[in-house]
């Protein structure tokens, strides 16, 4: 008999056997593969947050975003580093990179806060004007616009700083061109206006760092609130089924990102897993041929399950 005869019999007597599959896969964390990502460089992204448009809340999306691993929070007067999120508390840390410190004190630009936002400033900020103009209204004894007793103290302290040199004055300045702000909320749209206020530079001191007497160890930033009560049971079944909570069409309804890359209305149960190329599971196929097991050992690029 042929050798081409042989092999149709043995064919024809394995597709007469009744086959079973047995397939193990080693466990590989799974990327989202969308474009909607848990972290942001080393910060962790969280709803109301996403990391880009169309993730998260659409409330939230316009003001915070990734970008090239940086969470950035946007306002009418520019772009700041977000440092820190507490969840827990609902609030976060942004940053001025124009704004002084001890360490560096330069020209800054004005801050804004847009009032329709889904944020507030905390109180535990403490806005500090430098190099002031005299003629300043800061200083007009009729407004009251300058916490009372802070030349003796914040302004002090700040103009203690080597760094105050960074904007034309020495060392141990006299405060008289210091301000602490006392309300910066009072002013429509939460806007601390520089030009028209006539000062340099500005601070936010958030924390004294347990050193009220050393400007050093303060902690500079500006503390905001958000509001957490976008959270729903929908979004909290989307995270529960491996999803992130985001949005989409034109009217910005709720999408549930799966790690597939797909969109859903509900929750990520069912609509399978997306493996990166990097990350391909090393599959393992049993074939038993009516008592007799075959095996072999395979990469399988797999879209889902």
């Amino acid at each position: 008999m042929s050798s081409t005869s042989n092999a149709w019999i043995f064919t024809y007597i394995l597709l007469s056997l009744p086959v079973h599959f047995t397939i193990s896969a080693a466990v590989h964390p799974i990327p989202i593969n969308g474009t909607c990502h848990d972290t942001c460089g080393t910060m962790p992204v969280k709803y109301p947050f996403g990391s880009g448009f169309g993730c998260g809340h659409p409330d939230f999306s316009r003001y915070v975003r990734c970008n090239s691993d940086m969470l950035e929070f946007s306002t009418g007067t520019g772009i700041y580093n977000i440092s820190e999120i507490d969840y827990t508390t609902g609030s976060l840390i942004i940053t001025d990179p124009f704004m002084s410190t001890c360490s560096s004190m330069q020209n800054s630009g004005s801050f804004s806060l847009d009032r329709a936002s889904p944020f507030s400033l905390t109180g535990e900020n403490i806005f500090v004007l430098l190099g002031c103009s005299t003629n300043s209204p800061l200083f007009d004894p009729a407004e009251d616009l300058c916490a009372t007793g802070s030349r003796s103290r914040v302004c002090r302290g700040l103009y203690s700083c080597k760094g105050v040199t960074g904007i034309g004055l020495p060392q141990n300045a006299p405060p008289s061109t210091c301000c602490v702000y006392e309300s910066p909320i009072q002013l429509a749209g939460y806007t601390l206006d520089l030009p028209k206020l006539q000062c340099s530079s500005y601070t936010s001191v958030y924390s004294f760092g347990g050193s009220e007497g050393d400007p050093a160890k303060w902690k500079f930033g500006i503390s905001l609130q958000y509001n957490g009560s976008y959270y729903s049971n929908l979004c909290k079944d989307c995270e529960s089924s491996g999803g992130l909570c985001g949005f989409t069409g034109f009217d910005q309804s709720f999408a549930c990102i799966c790690r597939s890359g797909k969109n859903t209305s509900t929750s990520c149960f069912g609509q399978g897993y997306a493996w990166s190329g990097t990350r391909d599971p090393k599959i393992q196929t049993k074939l038993s041929f009516g008592g007799k097991c075959l095996s072999s050992n395979s990469t399988f690029y797999a879209d889902q399950l």
